[in-house]
């Protein structure tokens, strides 16, 4: 099956761009509740798998071990822009482990916000590795690598804290990898299928309704999402937005490349989707549908305006354009 096409840019009456993309929701028990596209093309998750990979942090026992609370567990989740709240956060969490900058192998990333931004260009300095947007997921590959007691260099693929991961991730999508891309922190981001993370996505929604560990776990990983928001992604961001306009009942997550996911307890559903150009602004408005069709969130929200439904706006604020749904995606 090929990617369908799901929303549309029209500008002057034509149409402008149209993205097309894979999208599945599941429900708790894996199965396939609805499917635009290829559930089984394979695909490279990004960052929007982080919550697997801080599976291990917990399972492991570490984040109890180095009393890693609630905003440390969603800045492991996080994608986040790099203000203040989230490099001093994770420079505390460094020094709680007695280590530094030094010791995150992510690069340094200028930050994306617009305060921190202006701090680091206007003081003369250079942008940190703590400023890197996944600089909280490496956070929680030093603490496990500390709680193993294995080597510096956790983001290495035969690594004691990347073979964890990797286990926990072929785990949770019920699907053998077939392989790693290194990611933009360059730690392995292993792929697999739109419906395994569609299917790990339901797990984490009913992980609330389990006792063992690894349900224990992933339930701690959603509540600490849905609980700071302004973590995982930062002001002004999608996640962030999209999880604060449903109420913290949602907890939602981009991916490079045009990767959206969702985690919805309440419906006890996961949804995951692919943008197959990769184009952010189509992801987001394909995940705000899908999560109005599930009535996850209300279409008359502001943020449904601002992702999906309002105009296309050029830099004077006139509407030059709209966004549509591709006839057949989500209606």
């Amino acid at each position: 099956m090929k990617a369908v096409p799901m929303v549309e840019f029209w500008r002057g009456g034509l149409l402008e761009s149209l993205h097309h993309g894979h999208a599945v929701i599941c429900d708790a028990d894996g199965a396939i509740v609805e499917a635009w596209g290829d559930p089984d093309a394979v695909i490279f998750p990004r960052s929007s798998c982080k919550m697997i990979q801080a599976l291990p942090l917990i399972e492991s026992g570490a984040a109890d071990a180095f009393g890693v609370g609630a905003s440390r567990l969603a800045l492991a989740c996080a994608s986040h822009q790099g203000a203040a709240v989230h490099s001093d956060l994770v420079t505390r969490w460094l020094a709680d482990l007695g280590l530094g900058d030094d010791d995150l192998r992510c690069g340094p990333q200028m930050p994306r916000d617009a305060d921190a931004m202006k701090h680091v260009l206007c003081g003369g300095e250079s942008p940190c590795r703590i400023h890197n947007n996944c600089s909280g997921k490496h956070s929680g590959f030093l603490t496990l690598a500390r709680h193993l007691g294995a080597g510096p260099e956790y983001h290495e693929a035969d690594h004691p804290v990347q073979i964890a991961v990797r286990h926990a991730f072929e785990e949770v999508t019920g699907v053998a990898s077939p392989g790693y891309g290194i990611d933009g922190c360059s730690a392995p981001n292993f792929a697999t299928t739109v419906h395994g993370l569609a299917r790990a996505m339901a797990f984490y929604a009913g992980a609330g309704d389990g006792s063992d560990t690894r349900s224990k776990a992933a339930a701690r990983l959603v509540s600490a999402m849905t609980a700071f928001p302004e973590l995982v992604a930062g002001e002004g961001r999608a996640c962030t937005n999209l999880m604060r306009a449903m109420g913290g009942k949602v907890a939602v997550k981009t991916g490079a490349e045009a990767v959206f996911v969702a985690i919805l307890p309440e419906r006890r559903m996961g949804i995951a989707l692919k943008i197959l150009d990769g184009a952010e602004r189509a992801s987001e408005a394909a995940i705000v549908a899908l999560l109005i069709r599930l009535g996850a969130l209300d279409p008359g929200h502001p943020v449904v305006r601002r992702y999906l439904s309002g105009p296309i706006r050029n830099h004077a604020g006139q509407a030059v354009g709209e966004r549509r749904l591709a006839a057949g995606f989500a209606a």
